[in-house]
């Protein structure tokens, strides 16, 4: 034993000796050496410049980007990573996500995708350009506004139960009981969002608001089937990522080695059930493709362009295409949904302007007959998108900075060169509270999007990002936000359970929204919007 252990010792303090010098003298010799001149910038800690612990552990906090919002109050740049960089100042927008920036999505997208890149996840130009044309055609408003039926199918499957939740109207200045307080108004509006996006994007009837639970099945790449729980497994994915991702190099074996702790493991088993929804999905409606059903949907435009000549897309491309529709067209639109009904029922005043202009713009529709208000009657309201978009500011659906790399031969931001190979990123969160811009930002005011001055405020609204890489679904999102928010509020009244009620909010990748619960009652009940 004594040979084993002489043997040992010296063996260990090597490798001791080699861990310190990785990750404890190089990373300190790289931030003294300083060849990229970051070190010009304030940390977000002293730590900031040597590691990406420090915003792992903020990551882990769940605020991350409020957090960023309050130092970038005194600091328009702050250094967050050795390599990262984050702005606080709406000049730099341009510059990092306009139509003509030379940069590029970072490597954290790169370690993040699956087999094959989707359209939010590729980083190569010519490739982007390819898919962008392949799937502009699905996304056109041309098409959504055809769509507009499955919305409204799903809209109705909502209200059927909400009606089941109403009871009687709430006297002025009471608070809820208990027992009336009986709709999880986040989880229902969540329900709609998938059960839409599953229809307009692969005719598929997932039947959640039927069935009020989100079970489905998923599919393993060896045929093997399985249960589990949709929104579980979507959001425990993210949110591992979110935790784990920043230090970049590491994480590929960081995300591995975490599942040994239960905390971590939990998120990855939701994150490999996940991966086999859209693969399940994109399977059934490919059997249906293939027995010759030519469905007016997403996956009918992957397949074929408009003339029918097949688009001859990898099966890898495809499912990644149907598993982004799936997260991203779902994810954001839920919570931008709950988000707004929330600002409204903390704000009567902007709520009863608002139910207001809908009543004018409905009058004469019968509330029996025309449970769902048709989009083009109201998506010219202004009053309606203003609220929709001082929401989506207040609480943009996805906070964090989307990382963009700056070119080989480095770039300026705001007149300043920063070398090639720097992340840089801009948090929607952050820019939308920049008080510059945003005058009073933390106050819910729809009026500051209504004119001239809302015109002057988009180029600094964030919420589906900006340039040649904003969301491709944005149009989408306000149409089921649209035609959603004027249903109900035409046909409903909400409470929260107090006045004191707040939002559970947790920051991945988007928020993780905890539940909504809201008293509810039919307006007719009250002798209103007859």
């Amino acid at each position: 034993m004594a040979p084993n252990i002489a043997f040992s010792a010296p063996y260990a303090a090597g490798v001791a000796l080699l861990c310190l010098l990785y990750f404890v003298v190089y990373p300190v010799v790289v931030y003294l050496r300083d060849v990229k001149g970051l070190r010009r910038f304030h940390n977000m800690t002293p730590l900031s410049g040597i590691t990406a612990i420090p915003f792992m552990i903020l990551a882990h906090g769940g605020a991350r980007s409020t957090y960023l919002s309050k130092m970038h109050k005194k600091y328009p740049v702050i250094r967050t990573g050795p390599n990262t960089l984050s702005y606080g100042d709406l000049r730099a927008i341009k510059d990092i996500y306009g139509h003509n920036t030379p940069c590029t999505k970072d490597t954290s997208y790169i370690i993040t995708s699956g087999s094959h890149y989707h359209l939010a996840d590729v980083i190569d130009r010519q490739d982007h350009s390819r898919k962008r044309k392949v799937l502009s055609a699905a996304y056109a408003i041309k098409n959504l506004e055809e769509w507009e039926h499955k919305v409204a199918d799903k809209t109705a499957r909502m209200i059927k139960h909400f009606d089941k939740c109403c009871t009687a109207p709430l006297p002025a200045g009471q608070i809820p009981a208990p027992e009336d307080v009986n709709l999880d108004y986040r989880t229902w509006t969540n329900f709609f969002s998938l059960d839409a996006i599953a229809d307009i994007g692969l005719s598929e009837k997932l039947g959640f608001l039927d069935r009020g639970h989100d079970r489905i099945t998923g599919r393993r790449l060896d045929g093997t089937k399985y249960e589990c729980n949709y929104r579980e497994c979507l959001y425990q994915n993210a949110r591992k990522q979110s935790l784990l991702v920043w230090p970049y190099a590491w994480y590929p074996f960081i995300n591995k080695v975490a599942n040994i702790i239960p905390f971590y493991g939990r998120m990855g088993k939701l994150g490999r059930d996940w991966d086999g929804i859209p693969l399940e999905l994109s399977h059934r409606r490919l059997d249906r493709y293939r027995a010759g059903e030519k469905l007016d949907d997403f996956f009918q435009a992957l397949m074929e362009d408009k003339g029918g000549k097949p688009n001859n897309l990898e099966w890898g491309e495809i499912v990644a295409e149907v598993s982004i529709m799936m997260n991203a067209g779902s994810a954001t639109t839920a919570i931008a949904m709950t988000n707004v009904l929330f600002q409204l029922l903390k704000n009567p005043a902007t709520m009863d302007k608002l139910v207001e202009e809908l009543d004018a713009a409905l009058e004469g529709d019968d509330l029996e007959e025309e449970a769902v208000v048709a989009y083009d009657k109201v998506k010219h309201l202004p009053y309606l998108r203003a609220c929709l978009d001082e929401s989506l500011r207040i609480f943009p659906p996805t906070p964090h900075g989307l990382p963009r790399e700056t070119p080989p031969d480095g770039i300026n931001i705001m007149g300043d060169y920063i070398p090639g190979g720097v992340t840089v990123a801009i948090s929607a969160f952050v820019a939308h509270r920049n008080e510059a811009y945003f005058p009073q930002a933390d106050k819910f005011i729809p009026e500051r999007w209504l004119g001239e001055e809302g015109k002057r405020l988009q180029p600094y609204f964030l919420a589906f990002s900006a340039g040649a890489r904003g969301c491709i679904g944005r149009n989408i999102s306000y149409l089921e936000q649209t035609v959603v928010l004027a249903s109900v509020l035409r046909r409903y009244r909400f409470a929260l359970p107090s006045p004191a009620f707040e939002l559970e909010r947790l920051e991945t990748m988007n928020w993780l929204i905890k539940d909504m619960p809201v008293k509810i009652w039919r307006r007719r009940d009250e002798g209103l919007g007859e």
